[in-house]
């Protein structure tokens, strides 16, 4: 066995503990949902029993976690995770001339969302409500558009940025020729 094993299962333990956590999960749970008993999910978080490769590959799946990325003995804060243009995904059926980035990872769904949007000439992007609390932040890269949040408009050039409701009925439309708007939406 190396020595870099030998890390790898000092902190093994550690990360299935963090990773249960971060779930929200108890022992209990974690155990319902992966078939290994809790006194062995136990056990394995302290350090005092190596879990073979079938009930790791469980208590992975329970906790949806990946598998390899458990075993790396390096540091999470030395990465840089990058998403390149060709592989960002895109909503093209939402709104009316309008096409939608999603910049932020898919785990912060309906938390904290980062988006790019495009909009033609005369294209919009209507929403309805999001949850109570929901906050927006836009800021126009380029072009020329009218905001609606709630009864109340606003016209933002380049460079521009408003902070609004986005729990009530708000709206976001190119009105001279094309734009492209950076939004950060806050889940509330």
């Amino acid at each position: 066995m190396t020595e870099h094993d030998d890390d790898i299962l000092h902190l093994l333990p550690a990360r299935l503990k963090e990773a249960r956590r971060a779930q929200g999960l108890s022992l209990e749970a974690v155990a319902n949902l992966s078939g290994v008993s809790r006194s062995m999910v136990s056990q394995i978080e302290r350090g005092e029993s190596s879990p073979t490769i079938a009930t790791l590959w469980n208590l992975t799946r329970a906790l949806q976690v990946d598998f390899a990325g458990l075993l790396e003995a390096a540091d999470k804060q030395d990465r840089i995770n990058v998403l390149r243009s060709a592989d960002v995904p895109v909503i093209q059926n939402m709104g009316q001339g309008c096409k939608i980035q999603i910049l932020s990872p898919p785990e912060d769904a309906g938390g904290h969302e980062v988006y790019d949007i495009s909009l033609s000439k005369g294209g919009a992007l209507v929403s309805q409500p999001h949850s109570v609390g929901t906050r927006e932040q836009l800021t126009v890269l380029h072009g020329q558009i009218r905001l609606g949040s709630g009864n109340v408009e606003e016209t933002l050039s380049t460079g521009d940025t408003a902070r609004y409701a986005a729990d009530v009925p708000h709206t976001i439309s190119a009105i001279e020729t094309d734009a492209r708007v950076f939004l950060i939406v806050k889940n509330g």
